[in-house]
């Protein structure tokens, strides 16, 4: 009888522990979704993000600019545009219009990094 009362209690433990994780990987992904949602319908929103922005000319003026996901990563593309062009690079934190995932448009610089 011992035997089965453990065994109960082990399956009831599992029971909570799988139902915590569904909940909290739930949550999870709702977010994630709304972010997905958001980029798939095109929906424009203005935020500070990084990005990688090329100048032409003299003076230099702003002629792309790329949204990257973090500082390493904008940097270390910034080293390689730099060996393969003639332009100045620069990383910056900026606000800026975004829709889809891509910038439309700056509409400060912030913070160069």
């Amino acid at each position: 009888m011992s035997k089965i009362k453990i065994v109960l209690v082990f399956l009831l433990c599992f029971g909570l522990y799988k139902g915590y994780v569904a909940f909290t990987e739930f949550e999870i992904g709702v977010s994630d979704r709304v972010a997905q949602i958001e980029a798939n319908a095109a929906i424009e929103r203005q935020g500070e993000v990084i990005a990688l922005m090329m100048y032409l000319g003299d003076p230099p003026e702003l002629n792309e600019h790329l949204l990257v996901k973090n500082k390493s990563k904008c940097l270390e593309m910034k080293q390689i545009a730099e060996e393969t062009s003639f332009a100045y690079y620069e990383c910056a934190v900026v606000d800026a219009n975004l829709k889809g995932g891509k910038i439309i448009n700056i509409n400060e610089e912030l913070e160069v990094l």
